[in-house]
């Protein structure tokens, strides 16, 4: 008879995927690929905004909660002056767009390991480029409802939007592979990290902003901008790897033809089966009857022939 392993607890199961798709790894380059590749973008698309020049700079103090003194060092900073626009020529505008695309790459990789799809052909690159500029609309929304709202109205409204965008953007950047029940728990975790990553940056960053630009200049405050950037970044793919472990843990994943485990360095399940069936799907797995014979795929040992026993 094989024995039944029990399973291990969220918190290690959480540990034991994280671990497998690099999470904190991936959280840098995220956060690399946001200041270097994204930041010049969305800086150049701020500027030609006829309304405000400063829009980066507005969502960044907009997401970490800054406000007096260290608003004004960060926006100091990251505000594009009047000619940006005027001075960016067409190859720094297509190096902006190619980098922006690298960045939207990054993300489009790590749902796909998170929800272990293989990756995607090339000509889905206008799958990216229009998750890019969603991405723009999203964050120039979220800056421009303040000058609408204000107070608890705001916070739900940004929350609602947030939510409807980490909700869409894995289904559209995995090619509808996924189904739109699945990604829920995913896009809602994702907003609650983010809402309690702001509180975070306004008990800490609020005062290290003000400290490391007397210390240091202009670049402590890009040390501190990109040490909340490796915060969001862990948040948006931890949320998205949070909600495959709820569909996984409620058994939604087997019911929608999903495998229910991934191979694990621990001696866990097997991708497609359970445990000691590392080639057994685990629909098959759940159709079996119980009590039928398993197949192991070997041939059976030759009976033995009878032993003599003395008289």
């Amino acid at each position: 008879m094989s024995r039944r392993r029990t399973r291990p607890s969220w918190a290690v199961e959480l540990y034991r995927r994280g671990k497998r798709l690099e999470l904190m790894h991936r959280a840098l380059g995220f956060a690399t690929l946001a200041l270097i590749t994204l930041a010049p973008l969305l800086i150049v698309v701020a500027a030609a905004d006829p309304l405000r020049h400063s829009g980066f700079a507005l969502w960044l103090v907009d997401g970490m909660d800054l406000s007096g003194r260290s608003a004004e060092v960060l926006s100091d900073v990251f505000s594009p002056p009047r000619e940006v626009t005027g001075t960016t020529s067409v190859w720094g505008a297509v190096l902006l767009a190619v980098f922006g695309l690298s960045f939207a790459a990054g993300v489009q990789n790590a749902y796909e390991r998170v929800w272990r799809l293989p990756a995607g052909p090339w000509h889905r690159i206008w799958r990216q480029a229009v998750w890019l500029c969603v991405l723009m609309v999203y964050l120039y929304v979220q800056v421009q409802s303040r000058t609408v709202l204000a107070g608890n109205h705001r916070m739900l409204l940004s929350v609602a939007i947030g939510v409807l965008f980490f909700w869409w953007g894995p289904h559209f950047l995995l090619g509808h592979q996924v189904r739109w029940r699945l990604l829920l728990p995913g896009a809602v975790a994702t907003m609650a990290g983010l809402v309690g990553l702001r509180a975070f940056s306004y008990l800490v960053f609020t005062p290290l902003i003000v400290t490391n630009a007397v210390s240091y200049g202009s670049i402590g405050t890009i040390l501190v901008v990109e040490s909340w950037l490796i915060g969001a970044g862990f948040v948006v793919y931890g949320g998205a790897l949070v909600g495959h472990v709820l569909c996984d843990r409620t058994g939604h994943l087997l019911r929608h033809g999903e495998p229910a485990e991934e191979p694990g360095e621990f001696g866990g399940l097997g991708e497609l089966g359970g445990p000691g069936e590392p080639g057994v799907p685990g629909a098959v797995r759940e159709a079996q009857e119980p009590g039928e014979p398993e197949e192991s795929g070997q041939p059976e040992d030759p009976e033995e022939p009878p032993q003599r026993t003395r008289e």
